[in-house]
């Protein structure tokens, strides 16, 4: 249990410590004991790893450390477009679904999780941007005409299944299977934060979480600390947004004294208990949450910024989100998710041109703002923006109707901008219906390797050993695909 301390202010510091002080068993003085010798020969075995786990990561579990090189990212931003937005309406034009719109596609052997009917052409129309030509979809015509020279454009991503939640574990957590630690606990457990008074790792769904929840942000088998922080973004109200954030009962001076003896006493506890994993989430939990009530206020308050800025990037909740972000990433914060809501907003089975218009338009001038603000302020070239949903969408339409598509993991569009991304680039393709990537295809593991690759890491030697083995974000799986590197 996390102690609290506001029942134990009758008593001082020195007896309620020893409160805790309980007599050793026979059986636990053995069992320390022999646990303690194992611990000191397994030190040295460690000495020369180059897995990354060392002593500071006890008493500082978020504090910087470098990268296995020098990368040229130093930060990162997840737009998730949870749902599985369509790559044929957005980033990837198939003009020859015009043709056979509403025909049987032919030669078609890729089988649908639901029963299809003919080829449905995209309602949007598509237009080359900028230098580069890159043709993007009327749905985010004002984000390729601010940056699609920034852009790199990846039109041959595969995931392995056509279903939700193992593809949004595959895409956060690099498995779809079992509890693994997601890809920002991966990259505040390799760089720290540059923050200790704000999560290193924060994830923001507005209106609640998406499939599978809190899963998506898990860390599993890392340290508590490197867990996402979720924030719930539909609030305004800093009150609301982050919940106690502010102490209504006690002053700074007091909190900070409760604050210290909560620390000792959980220490205490968690040492009796042989640095229990969950324990120790708990408490980092704890103690970041009182960390956070010095500066997350002031992090989160959007208004600070000129009428000029809030403007450009709009009234709505993904604007402030995408707004929050930036001052977020201003003070240091090291991974930042962004869900385009809870459930699955993109998961049009029907009714598409409807709801991906909908859905896009409250992103498209935001992430044109945010975008723009980063390359302004100079941080875009260390920041890698990275923009996609669980997996893409069929060409053919879903019964009954000409208006839906199906799930599709055969072949996708994502982008990346910043961060040593290559700007201005469109790398692989599908087939020629978009059902299906064909050629330069990148998996989701090679997506996770070169990302990590962009941050200054060996995929395969950022490790973490548990349950007698070394673990990765990639596991057995990745290559960097260096196409995409600028």
């Amino acid at each position: 249990m996390i102690y609290a301390a506001c029942h134990l202010r009758c008593q001082t510091e020195k007896d309620i410590l020893n409160m805790y002080d309980v007599p050793v068993s026979r059986r636990e003085m053995l069992t320390r004991a022999g646990t303690g010798f194992g611990a000191l020969a397994l030190a040295g075995m460690l000495a020369d790893s180059t897995n990354l786990q060392s002593a500071p990561l006890e008493s500082q579990p978020l504090a910087p450390r470098p990268p296995h090189f020098p990368g040229k990212a130093k930060r990162v931003v997840h737009l998730f477009m949870n749902g599985g937005p369509s790559q044929v309406d957005t980033f990837d034009p198939k003009p020859i679904l015009e043709k056979y719109h509403g025909k049987p596609l032919p030669e078609l052997t890729l089988r649908t999780e639901r029963k299809t009917s003919g080829a449905f052409k995209s309602p949007f129309k598509f237009q080359k941007y900028g230098q580069s030509g890159i043709e993007v979809s009327e749905l985010f015509a004002k984000t390729a005409a601010a940056r699609i020279d920034d852009m790199c454009v990846i039109r041959s991503m595969q995931a392995e299944v056509p279903n939700h939640e193992p593809s949004l574990w595959l895409m956060n957590c690099g498995d779809g299977r079992f509890a693994r630690p997601s890809f920002g606990s991966w990259v505040t457990y390799g760089l720290g934060s540059e923050n200790q008074n704000l999560p290193g790792f924060i994830a923001m769904c507005p209106g609640g979480l998406p499939v599978t929840g809190t899963q998506n942000w898990r860390s599993a088998f890392l340290p508590g600390a490197f867990q996402g922080t979720y924030i719930d973004s539909q609030h305004s109200d800093i009150t609301k947004l982050v919940e106690n954030i502010r102490n209504q009962k006690w002053n700074t001076e007091e909190q900070l004294k409760q604050f210290e003896l909560v620390r000792k006493l959980n220490a205490k506890h968690k040492a009796a208990r042989q640095n229990d994993a969950q324990l120790e989430s708990r408490i980092q939990s704890f103690e970041l949450a009182f960390r956070m009530q010095t500066e997350a206020s002031e992090a989160f308050d959007i208004s600070k910024e000129t009428k000029e800025v809030q403007e450009q990037y709009g009234s709505g909740v993904i604007g402030r989100q995408l707004l929050m972000t930036r001052r977020l990433l201003e003070r240091g914060v090291r991974f930042i998710q962004l869900y385009s809501g809870n459930f699955q907003p993109w998961d049009n089975h029907d009714a598409i041109e409807v709801n991906h218009r909908k859905l896009a338009g409250e992103w498209d001038q935001p992430i044109a703002a945010f975008l723009t603000d980063l390359k302004q302020r100079g941080m875009l070239d260390s920041t890698l923006v990275m923009w996609g949903g669980e997996f893409g969408r069929t060409p053919v339409a879903e019964l009954p109707q000409l208006s839906g598509r199906d799930h599709n993991h055969y072949g996708f569009s994502m982008w990346l901008a910043g961060g040593g991304a290559k700007g201005g680039y469109v790398h692989g393709a599908t087939d020629e219906f978009g059902f299906a990537a064909v050629e330069k295809k990148v998996h989701v593991h090679d997506l996770h390797a070169t990302l990590l690759h962009l941050l200054g890491f060996d995929h395969e030697k950022l490790t973490y050993r548990y349950a007698g083995r070394d673990f990765r974000l990639t596991d057995v799986h990745g290559q960097v695909v260096r196409e995409l590197l600028a």
